[in-house]
């Protein structure tokens, strides 16, 4: 895989109650700020994903890869980082999250996304506009 530039990027906060009991960030938070990421990212290309179900569209995640690298604590800063590609059918995030305060790679992430319309799997002409 050639690696592309980032195209977006979210700065974003730990929260001390996303924190377990060795003071490092769940390993399942990681998700929500993905997911919190791809959304902010989404709603820059001006789509909003409530239209876009109501019109039968959803953009679903169909299977995520994570490799934990470096912890996150309470109160550190991070920036979420993301590019996008295009592999069949799926929508290929590939995320990474920078700690600001020592740059330190947290996690890197590959999260496939799928186009149902009106309940079944297909290319997604209008996702394909927003994305390239």
């Amino acid at each position: 895989m050639i690696h592309q530039e980032y195209i977006y990027e979210l700065p974003m906060k730990v929260r001390d109650y996303e924190c377990d009991f060795q003071g490092i960030v769940n390993n399942s938070v990681y998700q929500n700020y993905l997911e919190h990421t791809r959304h902010e990212f989404i709603m820059t290309r001006n789509v909003n994903i409530m239209e876009l179900h109501n019109r039968g569209i959803d953009v679903v995640v169909a299977r995520i890869d994570i490799a934990y690298k470096s912890p996150l604590h309470g109160g550190d800063e991070f920036l979420s980082k993301l590019y996008i590609s295009k592999e069949g059918l799926r929508y290929v995030f590939f995320q990474d999250i920078y700690r600001k305060a020592d740059n330190a790679l947290c996690i890197k992430a590959r999260v496939d996304c799928v186009a149902l319309v009106n309940g079944k799997l297909k290319n997604c002409d209008e996702l394909d506009k927003t994305f390239f």
